[in-house]
């Protein structure tokens, strides 16, 4: 299985000036990595990194590892999407989360692809609904373009088990082209493959930029919690220790 060290807190001191909540900023740290976000703030001497418009999901750094902060562009307006497929509506809006568990716990295994990983993209791209239709085409549960889930072999991309599928070859085929680079993975299959390679890393746009923090913050709780809850099970299986001669 495929596994990634997570995206650590940075050390050191630097205070940075807000700017308005509203931009997308490219913070490049001093190691040579860049993160786009939202907005970000200084709390408690620290540097939060804002993924969305809330203070809900944000990435905390010292802030003396950040070499510098600008705004980004957009990627170019999408194409207006082509109408919903009319079967969508004999496909249930979500699955049970014991279903989409098992189904995707599943194609991690064929795929090599961490499961937590998999669910991280779900909940990115469509929060588990099965009818999501983006604005520029892009359907179901893992959001597969037309093109790409016919080369995929996706007759339906409404079906979950078709969906999950697909994508999951598809994430499995960009891990393997960019050497498990996760960032880069992920960028591309938000971004396509073709942006890139164009800038030779992840594209300066903040929808992909904020999508790859997203999903990494997602699935580094994912993480956390699936260890933390390994941790308490091994403790409950262990017997009591008790001191001799009692």
């Amino acid at each position: 299985m495929r596994s990634w060290v997570h995206f650590a807190v940075f050390s050191g001191a630097l205070a940075l000036a807000a700017v308005p909540a509203h931009a997308a900023e490219q913070i490049t740290l001093r190691n040579g990595f860049e993160i786009t976000c939202h907005h970000h703030g200084a709390v408690n001497n620290k540097v939060r990194l804002y993924t969305g418009s809330t203070h809900d999901n944000y990435i905390e750094l010292v802030p003396a590892d950040i070499a510098s902060v600008e705004r980004v562009p957009d990627p170019p307006a999408p194409v207006p999407a082509a109408a919903p497929i009319h079967n969508q509506a004999k496909v249930p809006a979500a699955l049970t989360t014991q279903d989409l568990n098992q189904m995707l716990a599943q194609a991690g295994v064929e795929h090599n692809v961490d499961r937590d990983l998999l669910a991280s993209v779900v909940k990115a791209e469509s929060n588990g609904n099965t009818r999501a239709v983006s604005r520029t085409g892009a359907r179901g549960l893992m959001q597969l373009m037309p093109g790409t889930a016919a080369d995929l072999g996706v007759e339906d991309s409404f079906r979950p088990d078709q969906n999950v599928r697909g994508g999951s070859t598809y994430l499995d085929e960009l891990l393997t082209r960019y050497h498990d680079n996760l960032g880069l993975a992920l960028a591309a299959y938000n971004a396509g493959p073709a942006a890139v390679d164009k800038y030779h890393g992840i594209p300066p746009y903040h929808e992909t930029q904020l999508y790859v923090a997203r999903v990494i913050h997602e699935f580094n709780r994912r993480v956390k919690a699936r260890q933390a809850e390994a941790r308490k099970a091994l403790a409950a299986a262990s017997p009591a220790t008790r001191p001799a001669g009692n």
